[in-house]
């Protein structure tokens, strides 16, 4: 049976999957062993193309795990979305849509965790833009 965690992350998956595809983006999840993404996403005519990583919290949270190896992947195409589910105390949803360059440079490590505090990212609250204007030519 899959635990909590493992529950609230799929969940994220998920719906950071359908939010892509409102945007017109053709997105699909990525088999357990992919290093570093959870989604591959593209345009119709394949011509911009992401990875995107989802980290996520089953409540109203100040911080998430990101894991070693977010110190070493930044790419242009990269790109992490932080979910806090229950963000406002009523079941709504919280999304900050950050490049990974951004994450390797403000993420904090002590010991063997790593994580990265929602006051540094704030601005990218909601951001769906980082993925650019969608265009099929």
């Amino acid at each position: 049976m899959a635990s909590k965690a493992q529950m609230t992350g799929m969940r994220a998956v998920y719906q950071v999957a359908a939010e892509l595809v409102s945007w017109g983006y053709i997105v699909s999840p990525t088999s357990r062993s992919a290093y570093g993404a959870d989604l591959l996403l593209t345009n119709a005519s394949c011509t911009k193309a992401f990875s995107v990583q989802v980290k996520s919290n089953n409540q109203k949270s100040r911080f998430w795990l990101v894991g070693e190896k977010a110190k070493h992947l930044a790419s242009p195409s990269h790109i992490y979305v932080f979910v806090n589910f229950d963000e406002d105390g009523e079941g709504l949803h919280g999304y900050w849509i950050v490049p990974s360059k951004i994450v390797k440079r403000t993420m904090q490590s002590s010991g063997d965790w790593h994580s990265l505090y929602k006051e540094k990212i704030q601005k990218y609250r909601d951001k769906w833009t980082i993925f650019g204007r969608l265009s099929s030519t």
